[in-house]
């Protein structure tokens, strides 16, 4: 019988996290849940304070408040912690917000024992990113990089809505923090699931050999939701599917499946073989784009036995919207390893159900010994990456179903996650708030990476502003427009789904 695995983290160097934003959704539903988890798991520094900064008028004590009442049972250390909280409140274009933090700032250390460490937790809308960064630098709250105590600043995406914003941003950044000093979060990096990836490939002397095009037919990446926008119209409407998911999520698991062999697993070794792959993306014109791309958005229908509405009568959204909620794609990677082989990805809201999964679809034999009837429910051997939910492993492959006659079958042999270390992964949020206090940048975007990412995707999003690819409805509870259909079969393939 299987034992529980023990999930421990080590204990950071004393310091203090200023959450900026800190009474949005974002504190509220992840980052403080994330660190009473920390909390509980004794995994936060013996000497740690939060401050929050927001716009919203409240006392310290209400601050405490809130971030206690983020969890349904918080242990005895969260409890306790909470109530050394502190709160600012203040405009984040007004220099008095970040003098009068820095004044709380030398005052916990000197009481708390924080050593000067900090880290900036920029928890707001992306427009105030470079606002924060530079009255941070004004303020002299940013200490040189490699010196001790340390400075560290983790920033949400998006990382801009383009390329020329992204790099604008990351200018801004550099202006007033080394890249050293800079950690990208994209939540999908914290999962587990994806992180076994890299163990999938890198640990296993079976998989590698035949993770490449002359075994493998065509790879397939999905991030499907069941909701629909729920209360982020105004800003979804804006980004679209495309940038909300395909620039950051998407593209990070395409460089994870498909990268070299690092050297070591390590924030030396790990990202430069990503931005290799991303750099191995063959970045096509608008023309290409549109040939290659399939956009849709979702319109009525029925999930989990409810009737739902169109994406043009959520509320906050026009009615003559032309925003995508699906997007299906098939790019092309030029090198040793993959060329000439399809990688397909799609990620759309309202479809049957919340998915996240990697496909790794094989070629058949060179010669089928069997009859074709024998063979006819034969489906090709897959490998297959559950990242969310039912976290796992599924092999694909063909078997002699029982009986006299030689008819073949597709079965699995399943790897679950939670059934073998019996518990749940830990919540992305926690890992990688962890990683930031103890500097490790394995699981964080580089400013080139975030780049490399953007220039791939920038012609389609210019093809999709010029209406180059037309927007299909798709009915909600659906896999999405039958154009993503088409888009696999014209090479010979279908999507895996669930």
């Amino acid at each position: 019988m299987a034992k529980s695995y023990e999930y421990t983290l080590s204990k950071p160097d004393p310091q203090i996290l200023v959450i900026f934003g800190a009474s949005g959704d974002l504190s509220h539903k992840k980052l403080m849940p994330a660190l009473a988890a920390l909390s509980g798991r004794n995994a936060l520094p013996d000497q740690f304070t939060v401050v929050g900064v927001a716009l919203d008028h409240m006392q310290s004590s209400d601050f405490a408040q809130m971030a206690l009442g983020t969890v349904d049972d918080p242990s005895p250390s969260w409890k306790e912690l909470t109530k050394e909280f502190h709160y600012i409140e203040g405009n984040y274009s007004d220099d008095t917000t970040f003098q009068q933090l820095s004044v709380l700032l030398d005052e916990i250390d000197k009481r708390n024992g924080t050593l000067g460490n900090r880290i900036y937790y920029l928890a707001t809308i992306p427009e105030l990113f470079a606002v924060v960064a530079e009255g941070l630098k004004k303020a002299g709250c940013v200490q040189l990089p490699g010196t001790s105590p340390f400075t560290r600043i983790v920033i949400e995406k998006p990382f801009g809505i383009d390329l020329a914003s992204a790099i604008e941003l990351n200018q801004h950044l550099h202006s007033c923090f080394d890249e050293s000093q800079i950690f990208r979060i994209d939540h999908y990096l914290g999962k587990e699931t994806v992180q076994n990836v890299l163990a999938l490939r890198f640990a296993n002397a079976i998989f590698e050999p035949v993770w490449n095009r002359r075994y493998m037919s065509c790879v397939q990446i999905t991030v499907a939701e069941s909701i629909g926008i729920e209360h982020r119209g105004a800003y979804y409407d804006k980004a679209g599917a495309l940038r909300d998911i395909v620039q950051n999520h998407l593209m990070q698991v395409v460089a994870l499946t498909l990268m070299e062999p690092p050297t070591t697993i390590s924030a030396q070794d790990v990202p430069p073989v990503k931005v290799k792959l991303l750099k191995s993306i063959e970045i096509v014109n608008s023309d290409h784009a549109a040939r290659r791309a399939v956009r849709g958005q979702y319109g009525k229908g029925v999930i989990d036995a409810q009737s739902v509405l169109a994406y043009r009568e959520e509320d906050g959204i026009p009615e003559d919207s032309d925003t995508e909620t699906f997007v299906a794609m098939k790019l092309e990677v030029d090198n040793w390893r993959w060329a000439g082989m399809p990688v397909f990805i799609r990620t759309g809201k309202r479809l049957p159900e919340r998915v996240t999964e990697v496909v790794l679809e094989f070629k058949g034999v060179p010669h089928l010994a069997f009859k074709s009837r024998q063979a006819r429910l034969l489906e090709p051997n897959r490998l297959v990456m559950r990242i969310q939910p039912d976290e796992g492993i599924t092999l694909r492959f063909g078997a002699k179903a029982p009986g006299e006659s030689f008819d073949l079958r597709s079965v699995s042999m399943d790897f679950s996650y939670q059934d073998t270390f019996k518990q749940a992964p830990p919540d992305a949020y926690e890992r990688l708030i962890h990683d930031a206090m103890i500097g490790d940048h394995m699981l964080f975007l580089r400013s080139d990476e975030v780049e490399q990412a953007w220039k791939i995707v920038d012609p389609f999003l210019e093809a999709f502003r010029n209406s180059d690819v037309p927007l299909s409805t798709y009915r909600s509870g659906s896999w999405g427009p039958h154009d993503a259909d088409i888009l696999l079969a014209r090479e010979g393939h279908e999507w895996a789904n669930p």
